[in-house]
């Protein structure tokens, strides 16, 4: 029996900032005004999308990047090759944003944008440096 190998997926930024400029237009940020996209390309091809939603209860809110990726958890993805984030400004992820995609993608490509302008290329495992990961619990 032949084995075939799986299609290698192609990392389109411009694609993926697109579409987390699309999902930035969902965010629900009625107190701080600050919108965003994110766009996480899995291993199979598929994008999975997320925006902000804030909540009164601060704490309670949730970053565009850890919905497009738990999203995807939640649909049976867990590899991951590339993530766009837009906002206004460019701004970068927060910590606990960091902190997910160490967990599941320290050598995720990141592209970082404000609209649809790439501002900043790098890694997860960059923007994380001595991270707290998976092997520390072992």
């Amino acid at each position: 029996m032949k084995q075939v190998s799986p299609k290698p997926v192609h990392i389109d930024s411009e694609q993926l900032i697109a579409a987390a400029q699309a999902a930035r237009e969902n965010a629900y940020a009625p107190y701080s005004d600050y919108t965003v996209g994110a766009a996480v390309l899995g291993a199979n091809g598929t994008v999975y999308t997320g925006c902000n939603v804030e909540n009164a209860s601060y704490p309670a809110s949730i970053c565009a990047e850890r919905v497009a990726i738990t999203r995807a958890v939640a649909e049976g993805e867990r590899t991951f090759l590339a993530l766009a984030i837009v906002t206004a400004n460019g701004g970068s992820p927060c910590g606990i944003c960091r902190q997910v995609m160490i967990e599941f993608a320290p050598e995720m490509r990141v592209f970082i944008a404000a609209g649809d302008k790439l501002i900043r290329e790098t890694k997860a495992s960059a923007l994380l440096p001595d991270s707290f990961d998976p092997s520390t619990l072992a």
